[in-house]
C-alpha cells in the first residue's frame, strides 16, 4: 500500500512541487481557455458554412432578391455593389466582372479574417502544451530521484506519489492539447469549405453584376437595409 492512500487529482497537485504544480495551472488554463476558444468558434463557423450555402443558393435563383443574412454576405453584396457603380466607358465586360469579383473577394477574405481569431491560439496551445508538460514531468521526477537518494528508500510507498505528480503534469498537456489540435483542423477546414462557398456565390454574382447594370442598384438598396 502507499503512503497516502488517496493519490486523486486534488492530491496529487497539492503535493507536487511549486514548479510543477505551476505547470499544471498553467496547463489547466490552457485547456479551459482552449474550450472557451473552441466553442464560440463552432458556433461562429457552423454559422457562416450554413450562411455561404444559402447564399450560392440564392445567387443562383435569383440575383436580384438576395437577402443578406450575415455579416460576411453582407460585405461581399455591399462591395459588390459599389464597385459594379464604377463604370468606365472603355472597359470590357470581362474587365468590369473581373473588378466586381476582385472586390466582392477582398470584402470576403477580410471578413473571413476576423473569423480566424483564435485559431493561432488553438494552434500554439496544441504545440507546447505536450513539451509543458513534459518539462513538469522531468522537473518532477528529477525531485522525485532526489528525494529517494536523501531517504534512501526505494520502496514503491516513496517512489511512487512523486511520480504520480510528474507524470500527471504530462496528462495534462494532452488533455489541452489534443482538443485543441482537432479543433484546429476542424476549423480550418470549415473556414476552408465556407470561402470555397462564398467563392462559387461572387463568381455567380460578379457575372450577374457584369452583365446586368439594373442589378447594381437593387443590390445596393438590399445592402443597405
Amino acid at each position: 500500500m502507499l503512503a497516502d492512500d488517496n493519490i486523486g487529482a486534488v492530491s496529487l497537485f497539492l503535493q507536487a512541487g511549486p514548479v510543477v504544480r505551476g505547470v499544471m495551472i498553467a496547463l489547466l488554463v490552457a485547456s479551459v481557455a482552449s474550450w472557451t476558444v473552441i466553442l464560440d468558434k463552432s458556433v461562429r463557423l457552423i454559422g457562416a458554412r450554413r450562411r455561404a450555402v444559402r447564399f450560392v443558393r440564392a445567387v443562383r435563383v435569383d440575383p436580384s432578391g438576395i437577402a443578406p443574412s450575415g455579416e460576411i454576405d453582407t460585405a461581399i453584396i455591399a462591395a459588390g455593389a459599389r464597385a459594379g457603380r464604377d463604370q468606365d466607358v472603355g472597359e470590357s465586360r470581362g474587365d468590369r466582372r473581373n473588378r466586381i469579383e476582385r472586390a466582392m473577394r477582398t470584402a470576403m477574405g477580410e471578413e473571413l479574417k476576423r473569423l480566424e481569431g483564435g485559431l493561432v491560439f488553438l494552434a500554439t496551445v496544441g504545440s507546447t502544451a505536450p513539451f509543458i508538460g513534459l518539462f513538469g514531468t522531468v522537473w518532477g521526477i528529477i525531485n522525485s530521484f532526489s528525494a529517494i537518494a536523501a531517504s534512501k528508500d526505494t520502496s514503491l510507498a516513496v517512489v511512487a506519489p512523486g511520480i504520480a505528480e510528474a507524470l500527471s503534469a504530462t496528462a495534462l498537456g494532452l488533455i489541452a492539447a489534443i482538443p485543441a489540435v482537432m479543433a484546429y483542423n476542424k476549423f480550418a477546414a470549415m473556414l476552408g469549405a465556407a470561402a470555397y462557398s462564398f467563392n462559387i456565390a461572387i463568381a455567380e454574382l460578379g457575372d450577374a453584376l457584369a452583365r446586368r447594370r439594373s442589378l447594381v442598384s437593387g443590390l445596393t438598396q438590399g445592402a443597405a437595409e
